[in-house]
């Protein structure tokens, strides 16, 4: 069976047969409960949007997948009906992102770290901001969707983390407590990736960059939002630039090996890897702003050096990596001398304990 393999028609004949028996006969029949987060709308109604993705499967497939089988979300049931052309809606909003909270968490900070109320031209103005970042899906987002009470609440659960706060905690999440503390430990430095979130929304330009793998972002330390990851990442693959960095090093005289380890793609694939090295963009976004690249911001990398960089912040320069890789094999050279010396000592004295004694 192919999972996801359902027609548009596959659908509407079941969301017939839904409401000829109605929502709970059609529930129980199929094993289903009710929707958690996502309802396929179709003519003005709602349906629970796994038992309809499931179900329909009988049409195409020859029976209807058990609901233990696959999951409501959107990479299972909410996208197999959007891709049919249906349109889903989610019932409850997603999570704050990182990117969020930092926005709401330098309201926080300007407001003496109190929260702040639904009707405070700030949180109204920070709503409107929200609804305009390109991270959440349009499908992952109800009509309260990052609305002022949503905005006044989050302003709260920081708020009531604040290690001067005496009073009992909202619900908030893990993260409001981890950008918090960093706002705490960086606050010119947060307070800086915050101006570029609202700059770049402001001007669009954090809405224009080119899409970044997820899967991709998740590998990375994003200790100042995906945004400003995903516009750091395009910098960094503006081929135009990586050219002239490797053309203005090979002019100097240099060779594409990685700055921080000296590894040589050429030296050890050949022709394969002549002229192959990642690049990477040294100064953080919010140290660099909004200036230009300049050549000298770039540095030369391999992919390992480049992902042990980016791994956790804060991200260390190309020299302070080589300086933790040097320092690696300096106490790995030491403990290969102490090793043989040890051994060499054994030796001799064994050597002497094998000698004949000599008679008195």
């Amino acid at each position: 069976m192919r999972k996801g393999a359902i027609t548009r028609e596959a659908v509407l004949k079941t969301i017939a047969e839904h409401d000829e028996l109605g929502r709970e006969r059609f529930l129980s029949a199929y094993g289903f409960g009710r929707a958690r987060s996502y309802l396929l709308i179709h003519q003005g109604q709602e349906y629970d949007s796994k038992a309809i993705a499931g179900v329909a499967h009988k049409w195409d497939q020859g029976r209807a997948l058990r609901s233990e089988e696959f999951s409501g979300g959107k990479d299972h049931a909410a996208g197999w009906l959007k891709r049919a052309g249906f349109h889903v809606r989610a019932i409850k909003n997603p999570d704050w992102a990182r990117d969020e909270i930092i926005l709401a968490c330098q309201l926080v900070m300007d407001n003496g770290w109190k929260g702040m109320d639904a009707h405070n031209q700030q949180v109204i103005e920070l709503s409107g901001l929200l609804q305009l970042l390109p991270i959440h899906a349009e499908g992952e987002r109800n009509e309260k969707f990052r609305n002022p009470n949503g905005v006044a609440r989050k302003t709260y659960d920081i708020a009531t983390r604040h290690p001067d706060y005496r009073g009992r905690k909202t619900n908030g999440g893990v993260l409001d407590g981890e950008v918090l503390h960093e706002f705490l430990a960086r606050p010119a430095e947060m307070a800086k990736a915050a101006q570029l979130i609202r700059q770049g929304i402001t001007d669009g330009g954090l809405q224009t960059l080119p899409p970044v793998d997820d899967e991709e972002l998740d590998e990375y330390s994003v200790p100042e939002g995906r945004l400003l990851l995903r516009q750091h990442r395009a910098r960094e693959r503006n081929k135009t630039l990586r050219k002239k960095k490797i053309a203005a090093v090979l002019r100097q005289g240099g060779t594409l090996s990685c700055e921080a380890c000296g590894f040589d793609f050429e030296e050890v694939y050949g022709d394969r890897g002549a002229g192959y090295i990642e690049c990477h963009h040294v100064v953080p976004l919010h140290e660099a702003g909004e200036a230009r690249t300049k050549l000298s911001d770039l540095a030369l990398i391999c992919a390992n050096c480049h992902r042990m960089i980016h791994r956790r912040a804060p991200w260390p320069t190309p020299a302070e990596l080589r300086a933790t890789i040097e320092a690696g094999r300096a106490a790995d050279l030491n403990a290969a001398i102490v090793v043989e010396q040890r051994s060499t000592a054994s030796t001799a004295a064994e050597a002497t304990r094998d000698q004949p004694q000599a008679s008195a």
